[in-house]
Formats: C-alpha cells, sequence, structure tokens
C-alpha cells in the first residue's frame, strides 16, 4: 500500500518564472493505508503551505482511525489550533487553502452522490483559478476507455467476494 502513497496524485502548478505556486493533491487510498503514509501526506501538505505554497486537497474516502476528523483537520492541526468537526452525513472532503498570512483554509465536507463543489487555486492571496471539479470528474468520465470504465465500476470483475 504504501507503493501506492508513493506514487503521488499530485499537480504542481508554477509561476512563469518555474517557481510553484498551488499543488492539487488528490487523495488517494495509499494515503491513509498507515499511520507512515498519512503522516507523509500531512507534513508535505503543512510544509507546502509553511513555503507559501497554496493548496488544493480532494479526499473522496472517509476518514480511517488515522484521520478522525478527516485529512484537513489532520493537515490544519499543523498550521494551527482551530477546532473542526465534519459533519455526520458529510464525511469526505475538499479544501482550498491560502498560504498567504495568515494561511486560510476553505472547506467544503460533502458525501458520496454530491456533486463535487467548484473551488478555488490560489496562485496567490489574492489571485485564483476556479477548479470546477465536478464538471472536470464529469468530462473525465465521459472520456474514459469503456474497459477503464467497466474496472472501476465493477473492481471484483463480476465475482461476489
Amino acid at each position: 500500500p504504501d507503493l501506492y502513497a508513493s506514487r503521488a496524485n499530485r499537480i504542481a502548478i508554477k509561476h512563469r518564472l518555474g517557481r510553484i505556486v498551488a499543488v492539487i493533491e488528490i487523495v488517494s487510498p495509499g494515503n491513509k493505508s498507515s499511520q507512515h503514509a498519512l503522516r507523509s501526506l500531512v507534513e508535505k501538505a503543512a510544509e507546502l503551505l509553511r513555503q507559501g505554497i497554496n493548496l488544493l486537497i480532494v479526499d473522496l474516502f472517509p476518514p480511517s482511525q488515522r484521520d478522525r476528523q478527516g485529512i484537513h483537520k489532520a493537515i490544519w492541526d499543523e498550521i494551527c489550533d482551530e477546532p473542526f468537526e465534519l459533519p455526520r452525513d458529510k464525511p469526505l472532503t475538499v479544501a482550498a487553502y491560502s498560504a498567504g498570512e495568515p494561511k486560510a483554509a476553505y472547506v467544503e465536507p460533502v458525501a458520496i452522490g454530491d456533486e463535487l463543489p467548484a473551488l478555488p487555486i490560489f496562485l496567490d492571496q489574492r489571485i485564483y483559478v476556479p477548479a470546477p471539479l465536478e464538471a472536470t470528474y464529469r468530462s473525465t468520465w465521459a472520456g474514459c476507455p469503456q474497459p477503464v470504465r467497466e474496472v472501476v465500476e465493477n473492481p471484483a470483475g463480476g465475482r461476489s467476494s
């Protein structure tokens, strides 16, 4: 499982001069597969924010024993001491972070079946581009080859486990 966590689902957005200004991180099951994997993700996210790199986290996997209040709480606890509790009916998290001073988090809890929200990808404290997550997902799924769709929709290959 740590092998999957090491294959980061991450996109870096760079300034035209080459400096990374934002990162989009798609959390995978491997990121939550062990305490080490989760700590690695949380520490990397917090370090990006400390370095002034903005962040968009998409975590569509339920909290585990290692992140009981979701990935946002685990990351935000590294940055500041503010209370946060996921709503019981919306255990999944999408969050946009502005790495300016003061650091800010825009958190959207979601549930399975909800449309994904559009969130900002901050380029600096005031400038952002919208990330239309639902439209992007739908467009990607529409262009997905049928054999891949079948694996995603029926990972057991029709076998009961």
